[in-house]
């Protein structure tokens, strides 16, 4: 039996949730799309995602919870890892599935000749970005230019491609492993190596297998967290976001002047410093307290604090 309606005008009341959901993003839905389904089956208050993939793509979307989105940021900023499937001989409008084929070419390149082009993409490359893309000119995004028939000039931007692996081709398919900088688009990169093979291409596939320090392992798919009875259970903790960075583990009196925003001498005796300046994650016994910057002489400044570390 269904339950009471709220009233109408009466907003529904959301709950103060905190961490960090692993979805593995299906085919058809956009990152927001994924983002307003969790969040209204978790109930919760405040919620962000790290960085988006195309409706047409699947794979690992972080999607961050309360006071873990103080810390999507450095996700955004974070190298990315794919699998893609190229499909040599067929150019669309927006580089994927989605779009309407625009050339076709006969395919007739070795392995060979795709290894010698791949060596040309890796490390540091100007990419061209899509008419199809997110990125704004006058406020508005370029995707709406693209549907009302308008191309842009657009300027190339550097990005990194760390490493650009060869990992099997059934003409016309060509399957690759791709880990690149903030800002690379994999649709761009699957054409340019198809135009660099003199065929043309397009995304065939594509899934995101790393963000950062987070893999596939333990993901949870759409369906799942909808039908599990606790999907508050699902979420892993706001330090899931952070693991990349040395811990510093501060005495209660040390945590309590951190967490008022004050620069802290650190004591050998009350925490384990790690080597070297730099962003560190801060706690008190377990908990959570933020994150800070190590400076010179162990002395810590707050960078980013936890709103409920002072309860």
């Amino acid at each position: 039996m269904a339950g009471p309606k709220r009233p109408p005008g009466l907003k529904r009341v959301r709950d103060l949730v905190d961490g960090v959901l692993l979805m593995d993003k299906p085919v058809g839905w956009s990152s927001n799309d994924a983002l307003i389904k969790s969040k209204r089956v978790l109930n919760a208050k405040k919620a962000g995602h790290t960085g988006t993939l195309d409706p047409f793509a699947t794979g690992l979307l972080p999607l961050c919870f309360g006071e873990a989105t103080k810390f999507s940021q450095d996700l955004l900023e974070a190298d990315k890892t794919y699998e893609t499937l190229v499909h040599l001989g067929v150019a669309t409008d927006t580089g994927d599935t989605e779009g309407a084929v625009i050339a076709t070419r006969d395919v007739d390149v070795t392995v060979e000749q795709i290894e010698a082009v791949l060596a040309q993409f890796r490390g540091p490359i100007l990419q061209t970005p899509p008419m199809y893309s997110a990125l704004k000119r006058d406020g508005k995004p370029l995707y709406e230019y693209a549907r009302a028939g308008i191309t842009l000039e657009r300027e190339a931007r550097p990005v990194t491609i760390h490493q650009l692996e060869f990992l099997s081709y059934e003409a016309p398919f060509l399957k690759l492993s791709v880990m690149c900088s903030k800002g690379t688009y994999i649709r761009v990169l699957g054409e340019d190596i198809g135009n660099a093979l003199g065929c043309g291409a397009h995304l065939n596939a594509l899934r995101r297998t790393r963000v950062g320090e987070l893999t596939l392992d333990g993901v949870i798919t759409l369906d799942e967290l909808t039908a599990h009875a606790e999907p508050l259970s699902l979420l892993a903790p706001v330090d899931a976001l952070l693991s990349s960075f040395p811990a510093v583990r501060l005495s209660e009196e040390l945590a309590r002047r951190f967490l008022h925003g004050q620069r802290i001498a650190l004591g050998k005796e009350e925490v384990v410093v790690p080597a070297g300046p730099g962003r560190v994650r801060v706690y008190h016994d377990a908990r959570l307290l933020g994150t800070g910057q190590l400076q010179e002489y162990s002395i810590l400044a707050p960078e980013r604090l936890i709103a409920t570390a002072h309860q």
